[in-house]
């Protein structure tokens, strides 16, 4: 075959997008056409990646790079399945001291004395917190709420595309099961009898698991995720496999768009895109999401319900799609951040099919006086001009009357945007068969900012610049840690400041919540309306105390409470 010109190579290249960091990435993944490489192909990725050897250092590195080509197809061929990490596992505390090897429980937590409302609507919106009064104290069955549930998710689908598989048939056995318990004296806790949706990148048994994207549409993993079994063991119920933007990203999946249900026209956000809109709609009590990279933060911001995304290592991952092995993170929605506590002291602890997973105190209820706790807050983000300013400063307003001593405070100044090759290099590992099949073409989404492109674009980040970025991630931890030493927990917009991309790097745990309710901008007499939110951080291991903020700025307002126009 004919040796691959250097002008089409630099040609080629370019219009993939890959940018400058593609030696020697481009010799590994044979961008060219050609069966061999050459000291010309060498030399052209020398100038896209900015380095310069010589002539005699070219021909002595092509027989060890064209060696390695036949190394790799080796390595290909080998049949490694998603669910496979990595050896290396990502440790958030380095250079920091790991949490003692205590995994407490809620203390002493009763539900609130409550009677069942008048209208099957009202219902169907309590909290858990709320459902949990009124199922210990058999003023409602679990299986009259799941039927209710169900007869929802059924009615409002149609709307919102926010389900993948309803779970009817074990969904109606957990329930009885539930009411039999609970009527014999035997409830297990908050969760017993509640009925919550998964998002579709969580295995159970017996039901396929499709990560919203259509080369798995089929897909049946016959086990139960980790979390699903410790929710089944708290007496949850599970009833729908709930929606996510394909590979966990965006709100487009095989069947469509998820919808918002405060407003119709727009996407529900992702990649939790099922989750946030089921909630916000009062299709399930609750649900589990996971985050990347704001998979939680944002379609609970989307969708004006209220998401915890725990410490990295907090909760098992066993089970779940595999993204990024350093970054991905499990975790609740709901509609209050005692509901988020209440399902996080079910879910976490070690697992020992999660490498990462590590016990810690947890302890709820925690002090809800803010005078007892050091809160600063993102001065310079709160200051710059952006939508939701006004909110935002109001919740500053509300968290200073209730206490509060909020002290200005300042992230740490790393390039966290470049430190995502990252996530991109492990993501494009996770599906790297996927990547090279033609399946690849199947996903919907095919754009320059969707995964097909992403995945192979990732193929040319080198192992060094790799390495590289993930040495300067732990030098940002450091400096988290040290200006988390003096802080318990930090308020930020939700997407000002850098913070949902150094937190997510660092492993920090975030409380998201509702903190507004604008009118359309461009029709402010709609009933529709654009949620906004805002977020508490918490140091390592401390997501009790960011949600005891989250939850006293909640017992202050009522931003929870509030139910989509669904129109």
């Amino acid at each position: 075959m004919p040796r691959f010109d250097r002008r089409q190579f630099l040609e080629s290249v370019s219009t993939l997008g890959v940018g400058g960091a593609l030696f020697p990435g481009v010799l590994y993944a044979k961008a060219v056409d050609s069966e061999e490489l050459t000291v010309a192909t060498i030399a052209a990725a020398e100038e896209i990646a900015g380095l310069s050897f010589t002539a005699e250092q070219r021909e002595m590195m092509l027989a060890s790079l064209q060696g390695r080509l036949e190394s790799y197809e080796r390595l290909r061929a080998e049949d490694v399945p998603n669910s496979v990490p990595p050896a290396l596992v990502f440790d958030p505390t380095i250079g920091t001291t790991p949490p003692a090897p205590l995994a407490s429980r809620i203390a002493n937590w009763e539900p609130p004395a409550r009677s069942r409302p008048a209208s099957d609507e009202t219902l169907a919106f309590l909290s858990v917190a709320e459902l949990a009064g009124l199922l210990k104290s058999r003023q409602v069955t679990s299986v009259e709420l799941t039927r209710l549930y169900l007869d929802r998710l059924k009615k409002s689908d149609g709307l919102l595309h926010a389900v993948v598989t309803l779970m009817e048939e074990r969904a109606l056995r957990q329930a009885e099961a539930a009411d039999a318990e609970i009527a014999a004296g035997g409830w297990r806790g908050p969760l017993h009898g509640i009925p919550w949706g998964a998002k579709d990148l969580l295995t159970t048994k017996g039901y396929p698991t499709t990560w919203g994207a259509m080369p798995y549409r089929d897909q049946v993993l016959d086990e139960d995720a980790t979390v699903v079994q410790r929710l089944d063991a708290a007496g949850a119920v599970l009833i729908a496999k709930l929606t996510l933007g394909a590979l966990a990203m965006g709100d487009v999946w095989y069947g469509g768009t998820t919808r918002n249900p405060w407003n119709l026209d727009q996407g529900s956000s992702g990649s939790s895109a099922g989750p946030g809109s089921a909630v916000a709609a009062g299709m399930v009590g609750f649900a589990i999401g996971s985050e990347t990279l704001g998979s939680i933060v944002s379609p609970s911001t989307r969708n004006g319900v209220t998401g915890l995304r725990p410490t990295f290592g907090r909760v098992s991952r066993h089970g779940a799609m595999a993204l990024s092995w350093s970054m991905d993170k499990l975790g609740p929605m709901a509609r209050t951040a005692e509901d988020c506590a209440l399902i996080f002291d079910a879910i976490h602890g070690y697992d020992a099919q999660d490498p990462t997973t590590r016990d810690a105190a947890f302890t709820w209820p925690t002090a809800s006086d803010l005078s007892s706790l050091r809160i600063g807050y993102l001065a310079d983000a709160f200051e710059a001009d952006y939508g939701g300013r006004d909110a935002d400063h109001t919740t500053l307003a509300v968290l200073r009357r209730l206490g509060a001593d909020l002290q200005p405070i300042t992230l740490p100044d790393f390039p966290a945007r470049d430190l995502l090759i990252i996530l991109f290099a492990e993501a494009a590992t996770a599906f790297d068969d996927l990547t090279r099949s033609p399946e690849i073409d199947t996903l919907v989404r095919q754009s320059a900012g969707a995964w097909p492109n992403y995945f192979r674009s990732a193929r040319f980040i080198p192992a060094v610049e790799y390495l590289r970025a993930n040495r300067i991630r732990t030098q940002l931890m450091q400096a988290m840690h040290t200006l988390m030493a003096d802080l318990d927990v930090f308020v930020s917009p939700s997407f000002g400041g850098n913070t949902l991309t150094i937190t997510n790097l660092t492993g920090h745990p975030a409380v998201v919540v509702p903190n507004r309710f604008s009118p359309l901008e461009d029709d402010p007499a709609s009933p529709r309306r654009q949620p906004g939110s805002i977020s508490f951080i918490g140091g390592l291991y401390q997501d009790d105390r960011a949600l005891a903020v989250a939850h006293a700025y909640q017992q202050a307002t009522d931003f929870h409470r509030q139910r989509p126009p669904m129109r």
